[in-house]
């Protein structure tokens, strides 16, 4: 691993760092993709790594590219010593609003992992339902936290994957390219087709 990279990982962890030097085994990184989309569901990810994991490219998922995504999923994967998924489709986001959806895709990530953690690190969610795990919310944690930072990869890849699918159903909207996102291709195409059953109702009412 090149020194910079090596350095840039070091800062990414500092934050578990200070708890794992308190004794902390199992500390979860959580982080979720999809509270902007217009269609498809929210997808939340939690992540258990070893305090010694240096995966080479994590990031902010944002700030990797799909390609990179794809490869760095399979890694965190097989490196993690317990992942968790949380999704909430459109209807559930329609009736109880997004925000409270992501909430409730968190506490189906924790539910979803093998092993309990001792702290959960979470990207700037408050007020939630942790299943009683003490938790520490970090404004901008993807970019600031490594575990963080790699359920911002799990989260992304596989709602990636879902939109993929979605657009083998519903070619005419162009899922496989925007995710679901309002880009004008986009809403040209709700403009043009109406909303199709994976559509947001309250995302697109502005739009039909």
């Amino acid at each position: 691993m090149k020194e910079k990279e090596e350095l840039r990982l070091l800062e990414l962890k500092k934050e578990e760092k200070f708890f794992f030097d308190k004794g902390l085994k199992y500390i979860a990184g959580i982080d979720e993709a999809g509270r902007g989309p217009l269609a498809g569901p929210v997808v939340v990810a939690s992540v258990i790594l070893n305090k010694d994991s240096m995966i080479e490219g994590v990031n902010d998922s944002k700030k990797v590219t799909e390609n990179r995504r794809e490869k760095l999923y399979d890694i965190i994967i097989n490196e993690a010593i317990s992942y968790g998924i949380g999704i909430i489709y459109q209807d559930e986001i329609d009736e109880i609003n997004i925000l409270e959806a992501t909430k409730k895709g968190l506490t189906k990530s924790i539910e979803d992992l093998k092993i309990k953690p001792q702290l959960i690190m979470v990207d700037a969610l408050t007020n939630i339902n942790t299943l009683g795990i003490p938790y520490k919310s970090i404004i901008k944690g993807d970019a600031k936290c490594y575990s963080i930072a790699a359920a911002s990869i799990l989260a992304k890849v596989t709602r990636d994957r879902i939109m993929r699918e979605w657009d083998k159903v519903y070619p005419e909207y162009g899922f496989a390219g925007h995710k679901g996102y309002g880009t004008s291709k986009h809403i040209e195409a709700i403009k043009k087709y109406g909303p199709c059953p994976i559509h947001r109702k309250t995302f697109i009412k502005h739009f039909i």
